[in-house]
């Protein structure tokens, strides 16, 4: 019986959004709107999920509009979940940062606003990888300015309403619009020029 509540439990935990079975890990993500950077790990081969929400704020399971129209200090961010088997960690380091503008500290291409400032989340045990790769990328002279992406704790993530999830999927047609108006890229053609 006793088996069988760990069980139940470890389940809940992970429907709950806040651990994953065992054969996989997770990392968190701030890229500006959640809709593209579900779209950049979506694209990554080994990455299991991707789910759009909000993290690194004050206000319990907030909603979008609370987010986007209060100051809750939430980020827009995905949560990935990975098979480290298939994909490390440092790869999707490389997929983030060549899915932003690590150098806008105020958003991302339209979408301005503290909720839209990048950043990774980080467990103790990611920590030392995504400072590497910050440095690494700060010290490559690729970007047109310095690296404003912050690294931040992990910190409790609040899945996004239904509508916000797969919106790319979804909504083929309203998202290409929406990305084509905010000119996300051609920004990150000019951003990442000269890395190649």
């Amino acid at each position: 019986m006793r088996k069988l509540s760990i069980a139940v439990a470890a389940l809940l935990t992970s429907i709950a959004g806040q651990a994953a079975p065992a054969a996989t890990a997770v990392a968190v993500f701030a890229g500006g709107c959640f809709w593209s950077t579900e779209v950049a790990f979506d694209k990554v081969p080994g990455v299991i999920s991707t789910t759009s929400g909000f993290s690194g704020g004050k206000v319990a399971n907030p909603s979008y509009a609370q987010v986007v129209s209060s100051d809750t200090g939430h980020l827009e961010a995905v949560r990935v979940v990975y098979d480290p088997r298939k994909v490390s960690y440092a790869r999707l380091l490389d997929a983030y940062w060549r899915s932003i503008d690590p150098t806008d500290p105020d958003g991302q291409f339209c979408d301005q606003g503290a909720n839209y400032r990048t950043a990774i989340f980080v467990t103790p045990d990611q920590r030392a990888a995504a400072e590497a790769s910050k440095a690494a990328l700060a010290k490559s002279g690729a970007l047109p300015g310095p690296v404003a992406t912050r690294i931040l704790p992990a910190a409790p993530f609040y899945a996004a309403e239904a509508a916000h999830q797969d919106f790319h999927t979804k909504n083929p047609a309203r998202y290409r619009m929406y990305r084509i108006g905010c000119g996300r890229d051609a920004a990150l053609a000019k951003v990442w020029k000269k890395a190649g």
